[in-house]
């Protein structure tokens, strides 16, 4: 049986040695799978939940800014250890690296058991606040409060994930996060209709999927050589917590920004009714559907970025950075055709009521027409925070959803009505191309 040693010694060539146009596809696919999973979540509540009712749609839709912040969280935890990891490893310093690991795990389960305890004490306050009214209030804090019991594990697992990933072993990553999405997707229905639990089975559904996943994926940080975090290493000093904000700020900024939008879409859609808010969170739930594969994509380079920068080949981030951005935009542009020619159909997949239709599709087009520069947005922030790069990327991760999105959502509704909500996100996405590209270039001339 291969030692860990060896088999460290085997990961460490290959991300260092291997062509960079095959490490970086044989890396993302399981990333890629990991990530659609993750949007599957989502997209399942949303589909059997679409069969009980809008208001009831529109409620899940509410709370999936919630879960948004849980995974900033875990994500910020998970990046920030999972980067510096990495690095230490490609610079062979295994001890770090393996303190690193334990910290950034136990720092996420605190964060999520004192998420826990504010949710549950206050998840009325909490729900009006996301944009509940009186037709959705009640299903709101009926998913919420069942979701609140699933944070430390949502934080942690985000955090295994993470690492497991950046120590190039993302089929581990994967295994965890699909056991859990398939269990998710076997009892949605039997829970919302079989044991007519409604809103609540699906809440129920996600946190049992989400301690499958919790399981899995720590059984695969102690198998091929990866780092398991361990009780014994943790170190809460200024060294480690710092490293943590500095690569996991990126994240936190992204998807904490994403979560407030969020929550910011959903009361001005909310000035429209109910079904301006399940129109709305359908799209969401599409867009983060499609852009889950350019994500798991970046993800998959990621690993080469921060391990081949921490060993000095500084050529191989560069050159990796300019594969990821090419055949990104290949992609979502075949994607955003298809979201184009398909709007309507896509959106009655998930809610068939014609006012929620006529305005996701209008919102799922114009977000289309955008959606190819997502590419040079997105790997431009994963280069710059996996190289430790933290100000830099916490500006273009900040961009798309916070600099550029809130003004928007803000400003243009005011002008264009309803209109302006369906637009606001693709304005942001245009104008956060600006902010990406010099921040892009600023770091990638240097690595000539």
């Amino acid at each position: 049986m291969e030692s860990k040693d060896n088999s460290y010694a085997a990961k460490y060539k290959r991300l260092t040695e291997a062509p960079v146009s095959k490490l970086i596809p044989s890396l993302a696919v399981p990333t890629i799978i990991s990530m659609l999973v993750t949007a599957l979540y989502n997209a399942t509540d949303t589909f059997f939940v679409g069969r009980i009712s809008t208001s009831a749609t529109a409620a899940v839709g509410l709370c999936f800014s919630v879960m948004a912040i849980l995974q900033a969280v875990g994500f910020f935890c998970g990046q920030g250890s999972g980067s510096f990891l990495s690095r230490a490893l490609g610079a062979g310093k295994k001890e770090e690296a393996e303190q690193m690991s334990a910290t950034g795990f136990a720092l996420a389960f605190i964060l999520g058991l004192v998420t826990c305890i504010l949710l549950i004490t206050f998840v009325e306050p909490v729900s009006y606040f996301l944009g509940a009214s009186v037709t959705t209030i009640e299903n709101t804090v009926s998913y919420l409060s069942i979701i609140a019991i699933g944070a430390p594990l949502v934080m942690t697992q985000c955090v295994m994930n993470n690492q497991l990933r950046f120590q190039g072993s993302a089929i581990y990553a994967m295994a965890g996060l699909l056991s859990g999405a398939i269990f998710n997707i076997i009892l949605d229905p039997v829970l919302i209709f079989g044991l007519n639990m409604g809103v609540r089975g699906a809440a129920t559904a996600t946190v049992c999927g989400q301690a499958i996943s919790f399981v899995v994926l720590y059984i695969g940080t102690g198998k091929g050589g990866n780092i398991r975090p361990m009780l014994k290493n943790i170190r809460f000093n200024r060294h480690y917590l710092l490293e943590i904000v500095n690569g996991g700020s990126p994240s936190l900024v992204r998807q904490g920004l994403m979560s407030i939008s969020s929550i910011m879409m959903n009361r001005m859609a909310g000035m429209y009714g109910d079904a301006a808010i399940a129109g709305m969170s359908i799209n969401t739930r599409v867009m983060m559907f499609v852009s889950s594969a350019l994500i798991g994509f970046g993800q998959g380079y990621q690993p080469v970025s921060s391990f081949n920068y921490g060993a000095g080949k500084k050529e191989r981030v560069r050159e990796g950075y300019f594969f990821c951005v090419k055949w990104g935009t290949l992609f979502l542009t075949v994607m955003a055709i298809l979201c184009e020619i398909y709007a309507p159909q896509i959106i009655r997949i998930f809610r068939d009521d014609d006012a929620v239709v006529a305005v996701g599709q209008v919102a799922l087009r114009f977000q289309a027409a955008a959606l190819p520069l997502q590419a040079t947005i997105v790997i431009t922030n994963m280069m710059l925070q996996s190289t430790g790069k933290g100000v830099k990327a916490s500006i273009t991760a900040s961009a798309r959803s916070g600099l550029f999105f809130i003004p928007a959502i803000l400003i243009l509704p005011q002008f264009l009505g309803l209109l302006g909500v369906e637009m606001a996100q693709a304005v942001a996405d245009v104008l956060a191309l600006s902010i990406s590209i010099p921040m892009a270039a600023s770091e990638l001339n240097k690595m000539k």
